[in-house]
């Protein structure tokens, strides 16, 4: 046994080193013929771990992700899978390698217009090549789905090197697709010389992005995380996956994990130690909860379902003035008699289900303050009270233009 461990640390340090030798500039194919050489197939798991070592030692996330193209390029027809584990139909990463076949279809039809474009030139190809552009463009759904479901439990688990270098991997390919869509747009009515110059600097590389994720993803992404995430915490990205939606791919297969479990998302355990406030989607602790609540940017009040204050936000720039003699008064004893005919109005529409919302919206001075009634309801629709949400929009009705660049004025 130690013997094994021994080789699986000097194969994961081989790797390691010629990854740095990338790093400092040695040619790939000399990497690739040394790996040949020394390693021959490189199990999956160890590409993962050596990036995350990587990582962990200081190498900057930047030259992880200037290296991964190149570093997979090498690696490309080298990585061992006689291990890795398949997912059933309907299981999330089923889903996931069908978009990707739907993508890899919409790339094999960019290259036969691509080709097609060398010796010719019309508004009717352009556009052939954009409506492809367009489809490809779901690809975000793709990665938003690992960014916000998947992601988020290998960091739980520690592996923070892949979902980081991903995610900036996700961010060059749709910068690179809005690029070349920008670039198209522009073409109608060009010429064949501009149509392939764009092929070459942005459309191509674009398609190429997408293709190298898709390689990412199925030779050492997808095999790793199903070593390591359990049944409950697939079916949490299951359960979250329609919400975000999917890439030119609807699912048809049911997939049940084997597990009765709630997603990992909803496990009380989840919460951490006890006197934390457990919601369906994460936890607080009180004080963390009154933090949040007290900076939110409005100001947030109450009502019960029998008409009771319950509670109000503290921030420090209340719009209207409350005070803790507020709390447990009668919704309606707190306005002036002559708007107190609309509130009930508002309650009893909202309890008798009626309506689920009140805007109003008014001119103090120079402020131009947003006040907006929601009704509460839990899961079966039952009145669970009124939430009133006042903001003062006086600056942002002022906004233009965009602030992309970080500003603290």
């Amino acid at each position: 046994m130690s013997e094994l461990i021994d080789n699986d640390r000097k194969r994961k340090d081989l790797l390691k080193h010629m990854i740095l030798q990338l790093h400092k500039g040695t040619a790939p194919e000399a990497v690739r013929k040394q790996l040949a050489e020394l390693m021959g197939q490189v199990p999956y798991e160890d590409v993962v771990a050596v990036e995350q070592e990587l990582i962990s030692e200081g190498l900057p996330t930047e030259e992880v992700l200037k290296l991964c193209d190149i570093h997979g390029a090498v690696l490309k027809g080298k990585i061992d899978h006689s291990n890795a584990r398949t997912a059933p139909d309907g299981h999330p990463v089923h889903t996931f390698i069908q978009e990707n076949r739907a993508l890899q279809l919409e790339i094999a039809a960019l290259e036969t217009l691509f080709a097609k474009a060398r010796t010719d030139f019309s508004s009717e190809l352009v556009y052939e090549i954009t409506g492809h552009f367009n489809a490809l463009m779901d690809v975000d759904k793709h990665y938003r789905r690992k960014e916000y479901l998947l992601f988020p439990l290998l960091e739980k688990k520690g592996i923070t090197g892949p979902p980081t270098v991903m995610w900036g991997k996700h961010d060059e390919a749709r910068g690179m697709l809005k690029a070349a869509l920008e670039a198209l747009h522009t073409l109608t009515g060009a010429d064949q010389a501009s149509l392939t110059g764009a092929i070459d600097l942005l459309l191509h590389p674009a398609a190429d992005a997408i293709e190298e994720m898709i390689y990412k993803e199925e030779e050492i992404l997808f095999p790793m995380c199903l070593d390591t995430l359990t049944e409950a915490e697939w079916a949490a990205i299951l359960a979250g996956s329609a919400d975000i939606g999917y890439c030119l791919y609807a699912p048809t297969a049911v997939w049940t994990p084997s597990e009765e479990a709630a997603p990992a998302s909803a496990r009380p355990e989840e919460a951490g130690p006890s006197g934390r406030i457990t919601l369906p989607t994460g936890s607080f602790s009180v004080e963390e909860l009154t933090a949040v609540l007290d900076n939110l940017p409005f100001d947030i009040t109450f009502v019960d379902a029998e008409d009771t204050v319950r509670y109000y936000s503290a921030g420090s720039e209340r719009i209207f003035e409350r005070n803790l003699a507020v709390i447990g008064r009668k919704v309606q004893l707190c306005h002036p008699p002559s708007s107190m005919h609309i509130v009930q109005k508002i309650l009893d529409d909202f309890r008798a289900g009626r309506q689920n919302r009140a805007p109003f919206w008014i001119t103090m001075g120079d402020k131009f303050i947003h006040i907006e009634y929601f009704a509460l309801r839990d899961a079966a629709g039952k009145y669970l009270g009124t939430l009133e949400v006042t903001q003062d929009l006086t600056a942002k009705k002022k906004l233009s233009g965009n602030q992309r660049l970080l500003s603290y004025s």
